[in-house]
C-alpha cells in the first residue's frame, strides 16, 4: 500500500471511529482532508478496515468492547424478532469494529420482498424506506428504524434492514480475502458474544 493510500485509510479510520462514517463516504471525505486530488485512488476496504482496528486499539481500547457487546446484544435481540426472514448480522457490529457510533445493518432473505415490510407494520414500528446496493448489482429495499438499546442506557441506534432475495442466501457466507465472512446467523453471533473473536479470526496455517 502507498504512502498516500495509508495516510487516507488513517484519516478515514478516524472518521469511521469517531463520527461513525461508512467506509465509503470516510474514504471520499478523507482525500478532502488531505488535500488530495479528488481522483486520487482509494484504498481497499480491508485496508480501512485494518487502519480502523489499529485506531480502536491505540484510542478506545478501553470503551470499545464493550460498546460493541451492547449493540451486538442488541442485533441478536432483533434478530430474533425477525427470525422468520434469516437475518444475517453484517457490517462493523458482525466485524468487531463497531462503536456506540455505529449503526446495526441485518440483511432479511425473504420469500416475498414485502413480507418483512408487513411483519414491521404488524408491530406498528415506524420506519423509512430507502434502496442499497444489491448483490446482484440491482437496488434493493432497505428499511431503517431508530431503536434504543439497553446496553448504552437506551441510547437511540440505527437498525436498518436490507431485503434480499432468499437465492442469495447461498453465496453469502463466502469469506472474504482475509478469511472472514461478511455475515453470520443468529447462531454465529451468539457465538461471538460468547467469545468475541470466535470465527472471525481464523487461526493462520502452521509455517
Amino acid at each position: 500500500m502507498s504512502e498516500i493510500s495509508q495516510e487516507i485509510a488513517a484519516a478515514a479510520a478516524r472518521l469511521v471511529v469517531e463520527e461513525g462514517l461508512e467506509y465509503g463516504p470516510a474514504k471520499r471525505r478523507a482525500v478532502k482532508v488531505l488535500g488530495l486530488n479528488a481522483r486520487t485512488a482509494l484504498p481497499g476496504n480491508d485496508q480501512v478496515e485494518e487502519a480502523v482496528e489499529e485506531y480502536i486499539a491505540i484510542f478506545c481500547a478501553d470503551t470499545q468492547p464493550a460498546e460493541l457487546a451492547a449493540l451486538r446484544a442488541l442485533a441478536a435481540r432483533w434478530m430474533g424478532r425477525l427470525t422468520e426472514f434469516r437475518p444475517h448480522l453484517t457490517g462493523a457490529v458482525w466485524r468487531g469494529t463497531a462503536t456506540r457510533l455505529n449503526d446495526i445493518h441485518l440483511q432479511l432473505y425473504c420469500d416475498d420482498p414485502k413480507s418483512a415490510e408487513i411483519a414491521l407494520i404488524n408491530q406498528r414500528l415506524s420506519y423509512d424506506v430507502s434502496s442499497a446496493p444489491g448483490p446482484r448489482g440491482d437496488e434493493v429495499d432497505r428499511l431503517s428504524l431508530t431503536v434504543p438499546c439497553p446496553g448504552l442506557g437506551g441510547e437511540a441506534i440505527g437498525l436498518h434492514l436490507t431485503i434480499l432475495d432468499l437465492d442469495d442466501l447461498r453465496g453469502a457466507l463466502k469469506p472474504d480475502a482475509r478469511g472472514r465472512t461478511e455475515r453470520g446467523d443468529l447462531n454465529a453471533l451468539n457465538k461471538l458474544l460468547e467469545d468475541p473473536h470466535h470465527g472471525l479470526h481464523p487461526t493462520p496455517p502452521p509455517g
